[in-house]
């Protein structure tokens, strides 16, 4: 397990996967707002490719959050896009309701740096969210990554283009523990 302030990362349990479906997937909004493509109705008991981890490819590693205090199941993080010749990822994190609004973004973010930089020994984080999710770039930002760009009306969400932010972050600029 990654640990990182209030949470821990771990693979993903069948006890996790109703649990996620029913509170992230199934929520048409933030599904919409995270996926990167239109929401779409999962069958239960369906091998759904975005929560059941038979065997990930390479180029991305799905993780559930459990808040330490109690080993609650609290969301998914994913490196996803890892490219091991240029040594860069982009990372992406989803909380349940109950969770947000209570700091683990930040520690997630953490988790997920520290697996990249030390554990895959990559060179640059990215992460690409919609311009209005201020508690992701909140997170991203306390924990070091730049803005480097906005791509204009990139999203389609729910009936409308958004702006998406790009941020990095280089392994020569991160500091672990200096989270503001």
């Amino acid at each position: 397990m990654i640990r990182s302030g209030k949470v821990g990362l771990r693979a993903r349990y069948e006890d996790d996967i109703p649990i996620l479906r029913t509170e992230l997937y199934n929520d048409v909004v933030n599904a919409a707002r995270a996926e990167g493509g239109p929401w779409r109705p999962v069958t239960p008991g369906s091998k759904d490719p975005r929560l059941v981890v038979d065997d990930p490819p390479e180029s991305s590693v799905p993780f559930s959050v459990v808040e330490l205090a109690g080993d609650t199941l609290i969301g998914t993080a994913t490196l996803w896009g890892i490219d091991t010749h240029h040594r860069g990822a982009h990372l992406g994190l989803g909380l349940l309701p109950a969770a947000r609004g209570k700091g683990y973004g930040t520690d997630v973010v953490a988790a997920l740096s520290h697996y990249g930089f030390v554990v895959r020994g990559l060179r640059r984080l990215q992460i690409d969210t919609l311009a209005d999710n201020e508690p992701m770039l909140r997170a991203a930002e306390r924990n070091g990554f730049v803005r480097e760009g906005v791509m204009r009306s990139s999203a389609w969400v729910l009936g409308e283009f958004l702006d998406e932010v790009l941020l990095g972050l280089l392994v020569e600029d991160w500091q672990p523990e200096a989270r503001g």
